[in-house]
């Protein structure tokens, strides 16, 4: 396989057609080399428009986002070199990788231990050491974080959720700095938003939400009652 082709192909047929013009994010999707994030069984996946399963097989759910996802993310949330991220649902760190290149600082949760250190694994074969990945329940960890009880070193300026919720906790904006932003999937399938959440005053939040999408959700994070009278 030409990898260099398939990669080209990728950024010039699914992502710039998507609305993804920015030189830097482009450039950036040129340098990292997606298929060492992906699972050997799906190297030749890896710059197909869909998302691409994750070990262990056990727990559904755990994916890749599509490239062109990813890439739209990272280009509405225009980081800068001087910020500092945090990151819900590390994967494969392929995510991880393209923050790390742009941010000072990304700090990345992965519930599952095995694919934690995966995500590991592949940011240090990248030389990516400004990203560090820690295994643990990122919901469970915001709330204690919100309490003061386990600090994760906050406020940021950036926040990604790399999956969907069916909203975004106030624990989880309370985090952003003014002038922060956080990214996240909300909604229900078939239906969820790319939502985009700025910090304008340290009680003030904007949201945009440009775009649809679908992803698998984020575990344990709030899901409302499907109860009715």
């Amino acid at each position: 396989m030409n990898y260099e082709q398939a990669r080209f192909n990728m950024i010039e047929q699914q992502i710039r057609p998507w609305e993804v013009l920015d030189n830097q994010v482009l450039s950036l999707l040129a340098v990292v080399k997606r298929e060492d994030f992906v699972p050997p069984a799906h190297k030749a996946l890896a710059f197909v428009d869909m998302e691409i399963p994750l070990p262990p097989q056990s727990e559904p759910g755990q994916c890749m986002l599509a490239p062109k996802v990813e890439a739209r993310i990272l280009q509405e949330l225009a980081v800068q070199k001087h910020e500092k991220v945090l990151e819900i649902g590390s994967g494969s760190g392929y995510m991880a990788a393209l923050l790390a290149h742009r941010a000072q600082q990304v700090i990345t949760l992965e519930i599952n231990p095995s694919l934690a250190q995966t995500a590991r694994d592949n940011l240090q074969k990248a030389g990516l050491y400004n990203a560090e990945v820690r295994t643990g329940d990122g919901a469970a960890n915001l709330a204690k974080a919100a309490s003061g009880s386990d600090p994760l070193q906050g406020p940021f300026d950036v926040i990604v959720l790399s999956g969907s919720v069916a909203e975004v906790p106030a624990s989880l904006l309370s985090m952003l700095k003014v002038g922060g932003r956080l990214s996240a999937i909300v909604g229900f399938d078939p239906v969820m938003r790319a939502t985009l959440i700025t910090r304008v005053a340290e009680d003030a939040w904007r949201t945009t939400q440009a775009w649809d999408t679908v992803a698998p959700r984020l575990v344990n994070f709030p899901e409302p009652s499907s109860f009715s009278f």
